[in-house]
């Protein structure tokens, strides 16, 4: 019988288990995936821990959107996302409910071809960080010829976002530590440390200023050195959450609807620059499926330096 595993309480990932659930045929507009990797991503650990409020009617705790497999069955008539689909196919798929498994029924919606240039533990963790970065783009948008600002450049959201800017001929000077700077460079950005004087130094990296930030960390630093270069209208974050409201620049998270809908709507995009070895996805460590607990303790302990997957 497939495994899922699923938080038992909200709590830390000690709180996860494994379950063995029967898992629904694909009906109509349906397709059932043998998971061959999950995506790792912080709001699982998020969610775990109660963020989004302790509903314990939602116990035990799916945890999972994203993942990449082999279609094991497809709803008679139906076709995927990206046009097609049949047994065997390697796909895509998010936003899933319940992905740390190793078979999943999902609608077809939701379901794109998996680009031949990602292995299945890359693919498994294209959408979630790509959507936030496009979103953020979205909401701040760049141009051609601006130079810009990214808090935590080397992480999973910052190295989709340097990405995504260099593709439309944007400079990018982002924050990290110095062990990630080779990142930074790698995906077309220009690194710097934070700390201490750092206002000052992205002042003399860019002379004529920048014309907007992103931020990936929510620290105070990132905020208040943001505003400090910018004007508020062209700060957004998906970490500062309650500097947002306070100082009056945009958030942006999933949850919301406008979020949402764009989300769904750029993933075919994101699958074509992948497609076309334009977008890539670091993948630091994978464990089995098993592992679970082990895998977002990583997450939550160290800095990665690149996205997790679990492997059924």
């Amino acid at each position: 019988m497939p495994v899922q595993m699923k938080a038992a309480q909200y709590g830390g990932p000690d709180q996860i288990q494994a379950y063995h659930d029967e898992v629904p045929p694909a009906g109509d507009g349906q397709v059932t995936i043998e998971v061959r990797a999950a995506g790792v991503n912080p709001t699982d650990f998020k969610g775990i821990g109660g963020y989004r409020g302790r509903d314990e009617t939602k116990l035990p705790l799916p945890l999972g959107y994203e993942v990449a497999g082999v279609i094991s069955a497809i709803g008679e008539g139906t076709q995927i996302a990206s046009g097609g689909g049949a047994v065997g196919d390697a796909v895509l798929a998010f936003r899933v409910t319940g992905g740390y498994t190793d078979l999943i029924t999902v609608p077809a919606s939701d379901v794109f071809a998996k680009p031949n240039t990602l292995d299945f533990p890359a693919a498994a963790n294209l959408f979630l960080v790509g959507t936030t970065a496009a979103d953020m783009l979205r909401i701040v948008p760049a141009q051609a010829g601006q130079t810009v600002l990214i808090h935590g450049a080397s992480s999973a959201v910052g190295v989709s976002l340097l990405q995504q800017l260099a593709l439309i001929g944007v400079r990018a000077i982002g924050t990290a530590s110095e062990r990630n700077f080779d990142t930074v460079r790698r995906f077309g950005g220009e690194p710097t440390t934070y700390g201490e004087g750092l206002e000052q130094r992205l002042r003399e990296l860019a002379p004529d200023g920048f014309d907007a930030a992103y931020d990936c960390v929510g620290t105070d630093e990132a905020v208040d050195t943001s505003l400090a270069l910018v004007s508020k209208d062209r700060l957004v974050t998906i970490a500062a959450f309650q500097r947002a409201p306070k100082d009056g620049f945009a958030a942006v998270g999933g949850g919301d609807a406008a979020s949402g809908a764009f989300r769904d709507e750029v993933r075919a995009h994101l699958v074509q620059l992948a497609a076309e070895g334009k977008l890539v996805v670091p993948v630091a460590k994978t464990y089995p499926l098993s592992e679970t607990i082990a895998a977002l303790q990583f997450l939550a302990d160290q800095h990665p330096g690149g996205k997790i997957a679990l492997i059924p």
